[in-house]
């Protein structure tokens, strides 16, 4: 059976009821202190890493169905840029359309409202003007189609999230195929690729729970890559996700940035010190409060003794914890709890 669980200084003053003057004197020298009150201004210091601003993710879609002919784009994280020729489509719907224009033109070129509706036509389908132009002047219909890029930015498969090209964003990462083929098939409408911008990038940020009430949106934020110290950049925190990650239990703190300059690579490994408001309270040195594991004590200095007493603490902050409740001003405490609490027996704390 196991012993029943007491204070360590209540073993102490249990020798010195029984005629122990030498330990009476032990437990009369243990220095005692008192909460002190103050204002102080944190400074967290959390790691995170440089990852997408997923408002700025688009999309490429088929404006005809067909078949991919050729690819010019092989890899995830492969930077393309607005006007940038992404792959040739095959498609027997497109040439229908430009034949029907052509034998307008050839029989009717007089018929401004139907030659209009067929290369209108032709434009929802994606070709250029240039290449209706050449169409026109050759008399030719092409069955393939260039498909070139709207935008400017990495380009990963349709359906790429977030998580996953956060975790991919290593060399193995930039060295993975897109699933996309030469000889593949696809359907009008269907997103074939996505395209993350680079110029505005996320800094998420991971805060230890302890310190996540205190972390608000618009408080000051320095931010120094692990690898490029020199880009190291300014903000604030834009947004405070409400939810704690599943595998680590940490807050999720994102801060916006302009990335068209600094070009910091997504992925990146980033140290950050947020500069929450000022935490004005009740204070003691963190040697005082012994961990209970879901309790919190303090070992109160009375008329016989000290006994445990348990505290709400707030947050800890260079050596000094702050102490909600459970505690006046004035009352005496050990000042090393550790030092008085029996390693091997448990500390019973009232309710």
């Amino acid at each position: 059976m196991k012993k029943s669980w007491f204070l360590g200084t209540a073993l102490l003053l249990m020798g010195c009821a029984q005629g122990g003057h030498e330990d009476a004197a032990v437990v009369s020298s243990i220095p005692v202190t008192t909460m002190h009150r103050d204002t102080v201004q944190p400074e967290l210091a959390v790691l995170g890493t440089v990852a997408y601003d997923t408002r700025r993710v688009s999309t490429m879609a088929a404006r005809v169905s067909g078949r991919i002919e050729r690819l010019y784009v092989h890899y995830r994280y492969q930077h393309v840029h607005e006007g940038e020729r992404i792959m040739d489509l095959y498609s027997p719907e497109l040439e229908t359309a430009e034949r029907d224009l052509l034998f307008l033109l050839k029989n009717d070129p007089q018929n401004g409202v139907l030659i209009g509706a067929a290369r209108q036509r032709l434009l929802l389908l994606g070709v250029s003007g240039e290449q209706l132009a050449e169409v026109a002047r050759t008399g030719r219909p092409s069955a393939t189609l260039g498909v070139y890029s709207p935008y400017t930015g990495h380009i990963h498969e349709a359906g790429n999230t977030m998580p996953d090209a956060q975790a991919t964003a290593g060399a193995s990462g930039m060295t993975e195929e897109l699933p996309v083929k030469e000889g593949m098939y696809v359907e009008k409408g269907q997103t074939i690729f996505q395209v993350f911008n680079m110029d505005r990038s996320w800094a998420v940020l991971q805060v230890f729970p302890g310190d996540g009430a205190l972390v608000r949106k618009g408080d000051r934020v320095q931010v120094v890559p692990e690898t490029a110290p020199d880009k190291g950049f300014e903000g604030m925190v834009d947004e405070v996700l409400p939810l704690y990650g599943k595998a680590d239990k940490t807050l999720t703190v994102r801060v916006y940035f302009d990335n068209s300059v600094r070009d910091i690579p997504i992925g990146s490994q980033v140290k950050a010190t947020i500069w929450p408001g000022t935490v004005t309270g009740n204070w003691l040195p963190s040697s005082a409060v012994v961990s209970l594991g879901t309790d919190r004590v303090v070992f109160l200095k009375g008329d016989s003794g000290f006994r445990a007493q348990k505290v709400v603490p707030g947050i800890t902050y260079k050596d000094q914890v702050q102490v909600l409740s459970g505690l006046g001003a004035a009352d005496p405490v050990a000042e090393n709890g550790q030092f008085l609490a029996d390693s091997e027996d448990f500390i019973k704390v009232k309710k």
